[in-house]
């Protein structure tokens, strides 16, 4: 490390320096020095913009504590290089860059096999963590929970076993044995990755009681005639704020990424006076790591069980169509029920201003599945309230639909309403089962 920051102080004494050194460099009055890369290789085609991605790659590190960016970039590749990811001039640049910024972690936005990992960590001198690894660390700074701490436990080990597999497979045998341990010549990747299979079979049962007693109270709030509102959006969109300002409640409310981890519950009395349980879930986030995402399931299976679900949008992003796309294909993959209903909250209004702010406003207007809102100065809340009131208090009946196959436009609204129950490909076309209220056949009738 190079001498201290001007203003930040030498450790005094050998005992000093040992502590600061166990912390990796990253304390309080020394942070660890951090470089984010976003490689926008050529041969891979993605709906987001390289610039927005790295900002979003830096927002994660910001996320985490003690924690300094120094520098960040994108770097414009014809194709991965398989040893090194980037070419060999390119890492010698960086290495230079690195060398005389004092950077000892750099941040990659996106997949890094572990033999690029190895060798890069090997060329710079640096500590490296790519998307996967950066995420894994945030959950695992913010797990408060038991079920939180234990999944967050079980997706770094599935992670840390394909590093294991991939990166070491070229060590020679370590030791002999009986076949008590792992048989005859077992190769220390061997035994590593035995030790690894061992605690995911110990978290797993530690899981498996948590989640029976999530069921437990699951089933019992079953007989609560509380119908339960979920709230779900891409991560940072507000979700834990407009939770705060519909419940009273003080959960942890940041203009950070993933500041809420854990599922919150609370009740809520709408304007018409029913009761239901509002639910502050994890925020999703695109490329989501596979291992999280598994690992997650339970905590997320709150949306399963949802009566209605909240999508809150950051509608001042720049790419919150993209962020929408992401979190409607996550909520796919967990298999929420398209008959479920879903109402948009298009937060952040107050960061949106003039002209774009009015027809944010009649945008909304035209739909009644849609609301915009600041859930930071409550501007456009009580009609969100209203709706969700009117959901649960309109009564629902089902119908069977034959539309012709021409008729995509009025296909298209029925499933955008979330009315749909059901559907088959017949002769005439498309025979639709639908579950809506007054309200919504006689607009389905006006189309």
């Amino acid at each position: 490390m190079t001498d201290p920051e001007e203003g930040e102080e030498e450790p005094r004494n050998e005992g000093d320096r040992e502590s600061q050194a166990a912390s990796d460099g990253a304390t309080k009055s020394q942070p660890m020095r951090a470089f984010a890369l976003h490689p926008d290789i050529r041969t891979e085609r993605s709906r987001r913009l390289p610039d927005l991605r790295l900002a979003e790659a830096v927002s994660l590190a910001a996320a985490l504590p003690d924690m300094e960016i120094v520098g960040q970039e994108v770097v414009r590749l014809p194709r991965a290089q398989p040893g090194l990811l980037f070419g060999t001039g390119k890492v010698e640049e960086l290495k230079a860059r690195f060398n005389g910024l004092d950077v000892g972690l750099v941040l990659v936005d996106g997949p890094v096999s572990p033999v690029q990992q190895r060798n890069l960590e090997k060329e710079w001198g640096v500590k490296l963590l790519d998307r996967t690894g950066l995420i894994l660390e945030i959950f695992a700074d913010r797990a408060r929970t038991r079920e939180g701490v234990l999944q967050v436990e079980l997706a770094a080990l599935s992670y840390q076993r394909t590093r294991l597999v991939r990166a070491w497979t070229h060590l020679e045998r370590q030791r002999g044995g009986l076949g008590f341990v792992g048989g005859p010549g077992e190769t220390q990747i061997e035994a590593d990755r035995r030790a690894i299979d061992e605690q995911v079979i110990r978290i797993r049962r530690q899981l498996d009681k948590v989640v029976k007693t999530r069921e437990l109270h699951r089933a019992s709030r079953r007989k609560v005639p509380f119908p339960i509102v979920a709230l779900v959006g891409y991560t940072n969109a507000g979700k834990s704020t407009l939770f705060n300002r519909m419940t009273g409640a003080d959960v942890l409310a940041k203009d950070m990424l993933f500041a809420t981890l854990d599922p919150t519950m609370r009740g809520v009395t709408l304007p018409s006076g029913r009761k239901v349980i509002l639910s502050d879930t994890v925020g999703f986030i695109s490329d989501l790591p596979t291992q999280l995402v598994a690992a997650f399931r339970a905590t997320l299976e709150e949306v399963l069980e949802a009566d209605l679900i909240l999508h809150v949008r950051d509608i001042a992003h720049p790419e919150t169509a993209e962020q929408a796309a992401d979190v409607a294909e996550i909520l796919q993959s967990l298999g929420v029920k398209g008959a479920t209903p879903q109402v948009e909250v298009w937060n952040k209004l107050d960061l949106v201003e003039g002209a774009a702010h009015e027809q944010l406003l009649a945008q909304a207007a035209k739909s009644e599945t849609i609301f915009a809102l600041s859930a930071l100065t409550g501007e456009g809340l009580p009609d969100l309230l209203e709706a969700v009131s009117a959901t649960f208090d309109e009564e629902k009946t089902e119908r069977q639909l034959t539309l012709g196959f021409a008729d995509g436009r009025r296909r298209a609204w029925l499933h955008a309403e979330g009315v749909v129950t059901g559907e088959a490909e017949t002769e005439e076309g498309h025979r639709i089962d639908v579950r809506w209220t007054a309200r919504q056949e006689k607009r389905f009738r006006d189309l």
